[in-house]
């Protein structure tokens, strides 16, 4: 079995994003900052949120935890909207009402949807990308691959899709409706779970030698789990990422990459503003 291992990549990563901010807070006297905008507590999205935390205290980039209600989240957005130092804003997901997604996500001004989730945002979803980096730092070709994307959400599924759909991959996406999962899978090379359903993905899905990405994440007796059952990690043939540090070391990297490239935009329009003058 081989390890799709987002850890070590993201270490690599991290490296060339620290020499990004120190020039940022050196030279153009920019510290970056990202808010996020959280709504309910909950195992899951306190883990990630520690994680950003973590990241941004090593990479000197200021992270701000603003805790509301969801009937509160879209003030703080428009307040966070026209704070100038504050340069990428998120609201973490989910929200205890889910339904209003759309409409608080959407509010984030684009240039500052660091998270790539709403519709004009000038940002590839974190997620997305960490996949994307995840399969390309192991030299895993897409090329002339059958690729199943099980779970279409607004996180995982419908980016990743519409980016590598965009690249010309073959792509196809089900979700837990999907009539014969199990033989559909059976059909792909390369496999991307995030349904958020502990151990939808069994071994008897799953071709020989199949890439699998588990992007999923829910809590089972106070657990943090993937998509992918304990079982399919027996068999030696496959490709695939670890139970912990897969693709969310590389999505915290994606995201604070997307902050650099935030504060960065700010420092050049601020130099392009002093040369006109």
């Amino acid at each position: 079995m081989k390890l799709l291992d987002g850890k070590e990549l993201a270490g690599y990563i991290q490296e060339r994003q620290i020499r990004q901010v120190r020039a940022l807070r050196q030279a153009d006297h920019i510290a970056p900052k990202l808010a996020i905008v959280q709504t309910q507590q909950d195992p899951v999205i306190d883990m990630y949120v520690r994680m950003k935390r973590a990241y941004g205290e090593e990479m000197l980039i200021d992270v701000e935890v603003h805790t509301v209600s969801q009937s509160e989240a879209g003030a703080m957005v428009e307040r966070l909207n026209t704070d100038d130092s504050v340069h990428g804003i998120i609201v973490q997901l989910p929200l205890a009402d889910p339904a209003g997604t759309d409409e608080i996500v959407n509010m984030i001004a684009p240039d500052k949807d660091v998270d790539g989730l709403g519709d004009t945002a000038a940002y590839v979803s974190a997620t997305a990308t960490a996949i994307d980096w995840l399969l390309a730092g192991y030299n895993v070709d897409l090329k002339n691959k059958k690729i199943a994307l099980v779970g279409n959400g607004r996180l995982v599924g419908k980016p990743l899709a519409a980016l590598w759909q965009t690249t010309g991959y073959d792509v196809s996406v089900y979700d837990d409706t999907t009539e014969d999962l199990a033989t559909v899978l059976r059909g792909a090379q390369v496999i991307v779970t995030a349904t958020g359903m502990p151990g939808i993905i069994t071994e008897h899905m799953l071709q020989p030698s199949a890439v699998v990405v588990d992007a999923g994440t829910a809590t089972e007796n106070g657990k943090v789990v993937g998509d992918v059952a304990a079982s399919v990690r027996d068999r030696d043939d496959l490709t695939i990422t670890p139970e912990k540090g897969g693709v969310g070391p590389l999505t915290v990297a994606a995201l604070f990459d997307a902050v650099i490239q935030a504060a960065r935009k700010v420092a050049d329009a601020r130099d392009s503003d002093d040369l006109d003058q």
